[in-house]
């Protein structure tokens, strides 16, 4: 009678092992075939299918990036010098058969250079929207050598305009922050036919113009300073504030390079300025 118990309980093991190893086996055949279905099956579906990641703001991948040294004359002497700019267009546009809606010049502070926009990522944003962007190496910074240019500012003015024909600017908006006002604002001065529209970001130099000569001026500006630039930030205002189309904007908590406190947030300002034109 043992007997007999003993080898219906092992009859009643080895079928619940059977029984285990079965269900084992369909659940190791479940995720193979969810393996499968989940490596391949997106590689055979057509492409309309197939879902498509947004495009980031600052992908430099679906931008034509150009990193170029252009020669540039100036009237007072024939020799040519040789100014480095990096530049951005939309893949899906060129410029003879789609021309860019805006052009936009990005010019630097003192501590700064053109690699500056690139690595913000304004460079790649603005290209994105449609505008052709470019930034340039002032002289004695980055890549383009020290310039033998007259500390005057006509002189200034007329190196920023040999720029603009080399390169074939024809009315940009320009963002000039800090130093680069040094060539901005004499730029405004005598040659504000050539420009869209100007971003001052607490230039230096403002000091050398009157009022009289500011409310001469009709180009659209936006002046933008950080909140904690109690020094170069405020004294621009009160210069620039006599420009007769002028707006006003303090990037809140953010110091004199208030573009790298905040760079969304001064790229959303920037951006909504460039939609009126």
């Amino acid at each position: 009678m043992q007997q007999g118990k003993y080898f219906s309980l092992l009859r009643r093991n080895m079928h619940s092992c059977t029984f285990n190893r079965s269900r084992l086996l369909a659940f190791l055949l479940v995720v193979g075939v969810t393996l499968v279905i989940y490596y391949l099956l997106p590689n055979t579906l057509p492409d309309s299918t197939r879902s498509v990641e947004p495009l980031r703001a600052y992908d430099m991948t679906t931008t034509n990036k150009l990193i170029v040294t252009v020669n540039v004359t100036l009237k007072k002497s024939s020799n040519q010098i040789q100014v480095f700019y990096r530049e951005t267009l939309p893949l899906q546009k060129s410029r003879e058969s789609h021309p860019p809606s805006l052009e936009v010049l990005l010019l630097h502070g003192q501590a700064f250079d053109s690699k500056t926009w690139e690595g913000l990522g304004t460079l790649s944003l603005l290209a994105e929207k449609g505008y052709r962007a470019v930034a340039m190496d002032l002289p004695g910074y980055g890549n383009t050598p020290l310039l033998d240019i007259d500390k005057v500012d006509k002189d200034r003015a007329d190196f920023l305009l040999a720029f603009l024909n080399a390169v074939g600017l024809q009315a940009p908006v320009v963002v000039s922050p800090s130093m680069s006002g040094h060539f901005s604002i004499p730029f405004l001065m005598f040659y504000a036919q050539r420009l869209k529209g100007f971003v001052p970001i607490a230039p230096a130099g403002t000091n050398l113009y009157n009022a009289d000569q500011y409310q001469k001026i009709q180009t659209p500006t936006l002046i933008v300073f950080g909140e904690l630039d109690t020094n170069l930030g405020v004294r621009s205002l009160k210069n620039l504030k006599y420009l007769p189309n002028h707006s006003v904007f303090k990037i809140p908590t953010a110091r004199h390079a208030c573009y790298l406190d905040e760079p969304h947030l001064f790229h959303t300002t920037l951006l909504d300025f460039l939609t009126k034109f």
